[in-house]
């Protein structure tokens, strides 16, 4: 079993994370009070401690996932940080996500403390803590990979332009899907919830923490529509190895 790509993955995201986090441990906590700042209004604008907590869990990890894959690659290929890497060889799926991981370790005190406020509160049982961790993994993949896609298909771009490229995404994926408010918002067109990886993952959860009920055809299907959203997304980072020959 070749194991090198994982260990690609791994030096990636200790070579990009380590150094910056020893440099400035503040910034984990900046970064996990700002994850709370949608809670803060989803609550004072009447919404649900349990929607906002589920959606706090989400949002956290997909929004750091969409914004390293564009701006941090982005600036590596300013500071020709990534023909470095790239040179090595190191696969394009072992470069996005050793990058995407770093950031991740910059997200991970928030969402453990969403997850940790969920439990105290009896909103996420000790039962369901294992779904949600699969289904934010899958969301993160996911958002990565498109993340990813998008630098790569813009590589002209200038990081301005792709910082603000994410913040759009951030926009489309986290805040207008059903990820802070429920799904019957949306009457008839409830299964937008669906096509979304994050709005998807967030309804996974709250139907295995028991505060929204699914029946067992629509968790299947909604379970395969986000691995298959997965496995999709990662293909199409597979199929940009050329970059290296450019």
């Amino acid at each position: 079993m070749n194991l090198k790509p994982l260990k690609d993955m791994l030096i990636i995201a200790i070579m990009k994370a380590v150094p910056d986090i020893k440099k400035q441990p503040m910034t984990l906590i900046i970064i996990a009070t700002l994850s709370f700042i949608p809670l803060f209004f989803t609550l004072f604008f009447g919404g649900q401690v349990s929607y906002a907590l589920v959606g706090g869990m989400v949002g956290s990890v997909g929004f750091i996932g969409l914004a390293s894959a564009t701006q941090d690659i982005t600036w590596d290929r300013y500071l020709k940080i990534r023909e470095i890497i790239v040179a090595m060889p190191v696969h394009p799926i072992s470069y996005a996500f050793g990058v995407a991981l770093s950031k991740l370790l910059y997200a991970s005190p928030g969402f453990v403390l969403f997850m940790i406020i969920a439990t105290a509160l009896q909103i996420l049982p000790l039962s369901s803590i294992g779904w949600a961790l699969l289904a934010v993994f899958l969301c993160w993949a996911a958002l990565s990979s498109i993340g990813f896609v998008i630098s790569t298909y813009l590589r002209n771009a200038n990081l301005s332009t792709l910082s603000n490229m994410s913040n759009i995404l951030g926009l489309v994926f986290i805040f207008i899907p059903p990820v802070f408010y429920p799904e019957q918002m949306l009457g008839d067109f409830r299964w937008i919830a669906i096509v979304f990886p994050t709005s998807n993952a967030a309804g996974l959860i709250r139907n295995h923490a028991g505060l929204a009920l699914l029946s067992p055809d629509m968790v299947l299907l909604r379970w395969l529509v986000l691995i298959g959203t997965t496995l999709v997304s990662l293909v199409a980072v597979s199929l940009k190895t050329r970059w290296r020959e450019e």
